[in-house]
């Protein structure tokens, strides 16, 4: 069956770094456009990074542009996000999107 599993969540400090990982099974990986959104409490999910098939296009939610990176390792079944310079607002569930499942989330808490 598909499966999206994220990792790499945590709590890290104002102006911190996380890399967060979505291995997947079950799908032709290479086929599908991913995305990462998130959901902070009380708010609705919102897309943060997507990128496309073999991994020719990107885009980003402005509130992240120039601080998270997205990427993919096709050999490896697997989506990365790259978070830089993070701020307390960056605080959420990380969920990672494809071909129309998600992942179970990744709690990322950022402390000021």
């Amino acid at each position: 069956q598909v499966q999206l599993v994220e990792s790499g969540g945590g709590l890290v400090q104002f102006g911190g770094s996380l890399r967060l990982s979505c291995a997947t099974s079950g799908f032709t990986f290479s086929r599908y456009s991913m995305s990462w959104y998130r959901q902070a409490p009380g708010k609705e999910r919102e897309l943060v990074a997507h990128i496309t098939s073999i991994g020719g296009y990107t885009k980003y939610a402005d509130s992240v542009k120039g601080r998270f990176t997205i990427s993919r390792d096709n050999s490896k079944n697997t989506a990365y996000l790259q978070m830089n310079s993070l701020k307390s607002e960056d605080t959420a569930v990380y969920y990672c999107y494809g071909n129309n499942y998600w992942g179970q989330g990744t709690q990322v808490t950022v402390s000021s």
